[in-house]
């Protein structure tokens, strides 16, 4: 069977700290601002394209860009608003893509890979920013390409605020006439001494050799020269919100026997619940997401008194999968989310007859942990007339 040809996306939001206090007060759009600290130790955590047009670029040191850019504004930093709108922007993402995996604040990876059958990839990527773009304000740059390294060197060059497409077959006409320091990884010591070997271009690192590179520079010379050849094997790493725990499962075929389903349900809100109480979490929110065979993607979440009980949270993911499915539609993915952790019993029927429940989940989870987890499952009856 040929393999499939791989599609990634790299998603970059462009001068993000800066675009987010540009949202708060407009009139810094179109001006050299810098967010950072004020004191003489201070550093350029972000910078406005207009300032960077002056040399600056994130961690110098602010005493420095200020002498470079004497009339810049500098701005201290709204870090619970960037963590806001990062959220906002993932959980977007997460929303649309089969697999994404988040790689800093405003930075994230889409495995597209399969979705050709049924969109063309590229036009559903630049559907997707636009929807970032519409909903949040923040302007955001994308590539497209056969593997993650094309992909996020394409998305600079697509900066700011731009997209691009490297089609399979085409990496290294892309990367040849580009400056060796495009590649990720290669700081300003690597590059002087790339310089030096006569290497000032991606196309001159591929024609110097693997060889001749190692013997220069060691294995790392190899690897550089397998990035000239836009070789990159790495993988989409599935994202997993910190702040929420989750499990989903990919099935092999599409099913659409709603049993198996609910099954499969139960199956997955009881291992998020002994996540929840082994991590001494209650839950105050349950979201159920489906994905059907075409890709469409759909989840419904509700607020809950905090719990770490199974019963009452399978209960919930129950009923929001009863509003959220479509009967005999082929589902490809299932998935379950417990969030608004807390560490507090701050609801008082949290303690309803909470010996006997407490002892009773006390004793599976120890079972669990000695056996694995799972060693014991959940029985159920079925109502063969009941359709969901």
């Amino acid at each position: 069977m040929a393999t499939p040809q791989r599609y990634i996306a790299h998603f970059d939001l462009d001068s993000f700290f800066v675009s987010v206090e540009v949202l708060k007060n407009p009139s810094l759009k179109g001006k050299a601002v810098m967010v950072g600290g004020h004191s003489e130790r201070g550093v350029v955590a972000a910078c406005s394209y207009e300032a960077r047009k002056f040399g600056i670029h994130s961690a110098m040191p602010m005493r420095k860009a200020m002498k470079l850019c004497p009339h810049a504004i500098v701005v201290g930093g709204s870090h619970g608003e960037y963590g806001r709108y990062s959220r906002w922007v993932t959980d977007i993402i997460a929303s649309k893509a089969p697999l994404f995996e988040k790689a800093s604040i405003d930075e994230f990876y889409l495995d597209l890979t399969g979705m050709d059958k049924y969109f063309d990839p590229y036009q559903w990527t630049i559907g997707l920013r636009q929807e970032i773009t519409d909903k949040t304000g923040l302007p955001i740059s994308f590539a497209l390409a056969s593997n993650k390294l094309i992909a996020k060197i394409a998305t600079n060059e697509a900066k700011p605020n731009g997209f691009m497409q490297v089609p399979a077959g085409f990496e290294k006409q892309f990367l040849a006439p580009l400056k060796v320091d495009k590649i990720p990884g290669v700081g300003d010591h690597l590059y002087q001494a790339l310089l030096a070997l006569g290497i000032q271009t991606i196309n001159d690192l591929s024609n110097f050799g693997a060889a001749a590179l190692k013997k220069h520079l060691g294995q790392h010379g190899v690897d550089l020269w397998n990035k000239s050849q836009g070789i990159h094997n790495g993988l989409v790493s599935s994202y997993h919100e910190a702040k929420s725990i989750s499990t989903e499962n990919t099935f092999e075929e599409n099913k659409t026997d709603t049993q198996f389903l609910l099954s499969e349900l139960v199956r997955m809100t009881d291992r998020v619940g002994y996540e929840l109480r082994q991590d001494g979490k209650l839950a105050g929110c349950v979201a159920v997401k489906i994905r059907y065979g075409d890709f469409t993607t759909f989840s419904k979440q509700t607020s809950i008194d905090c719990t770490y009980r199974d019963d009452e949270l399978i209960t919930t993911a129950k009923d929001l999968f009863s509003r959220l499915y479509r009967q005999g539609t082929p589902v490809r993915l299932l998935g379950v989310r417990v969030s608004d952790l807390t560490n507090n019993p701050i609801q008082a029927n949290l303690f309803d007859d909470a010996g006997k429940k407490s002892e009773l989940y006390k004793a599976i989870d120890d079972v669990k942990n000695k056996f694995g987890k799972y060693a014991l499952k959940k029985g159920r009856t079925v109502n063969k007339d009941s359709r969901i």
